[in-house]
């Protein structure tokens, strides 16, 4: 479902975020990347999403080279990829109903189904009775699990987490990874990043170590 093959990244100023990187991701399958902070684990993700694009090599998603995408392709990928960025990006200027709503509005989807989808997501995350509330009212956790009912709202393939234990308790991080393992469960390709070892050991799943931009090592599940 997911391969890259000599991928590097290099920003303005000559900043090489990946170096050469090979990596293939089955489909249904969870992985866990981790490294130490600027290891490159945030530029990989993003560019699996679509939201940044190789310097060179290769990234394939769904069959699909994502470098060779022209705007409606791309957006169309993004649409199959729900992304879960560590600084959250929700809009406290909306409910936490209308933050879930805001990929399906942009995506045009009917009303009445649109409204379904947003509720189904907020249950699944034990959000559903604070739909009205807005996120600043919001826990640390409850904010993460906001951020994951948007993210999947659309029913995406592929789910993508960028540290999405980063500065919870245990009991909120344990509760997080927790859902994704179930969605996991029923087929969707899970792939996220983190450092936080006691998360990581809940998930028994395959770990890709980055260090400097590069792939470091691998562990089975």
């Amino acid at each position: 479902m997911i391969q890259l093959s000599s991928v590097s990244k290099r920003y303005p100023g000559g900043y090489e975020a990946l170096k050469s990187l090979s990596l293939e991701i089955a489909k249904g399958e969870m992985v866990a990347v981790t490294g130490h902070s600027g290891a490159g684990k945030s530029t990989l993700l993003k560019l699996i999403a679509g939201i940044e694009l190789a310097s060179s090599g290769t990234v394939l998603v769904n069959n699909q080279n994502v470098g060779t995408l022209r705007e409606a392709g791309l957006a169309a990928l993004r649409r199959n990829v729900g992304m879960i960025f560590q600084d959250h990006k929700l809009l406290f200027d909306r409910s936490v109903f209308d933050n879930v709503m805001l990929p399906l509005t942009i995506a045009a989807y009917p009303i009445a189904d649109a409204v379904r989808r947003v509720r189904a997501a907020l249950d699944k995350v034990g959000l559903l009775e604070r739909e009205k509330s807005n996120p600043i009212t919001l826990s640390g956790g409850e904010q993460q699990r906001l951020c994951i009912a948007r993210a999947i709202v659309s029913r995406p393939s592929i789910l993508i987490a960028d540290e999405p234990t980063g500065n919870l308790d245990p009991a909120y991080a344990t509760a997080i990874v927790d859902l994704f393992k179930s969605f996991n469960q029923v087929g969707v390709t899970v792939i996220l990043s983190s450092h936080d070892e006691s998360s990581l050991a809940r998930l028994d799943c395959r770990r890709i170590y980055l260090a400097a931009g590069r792939l470091l090592e691998e562990s089975p599940a």
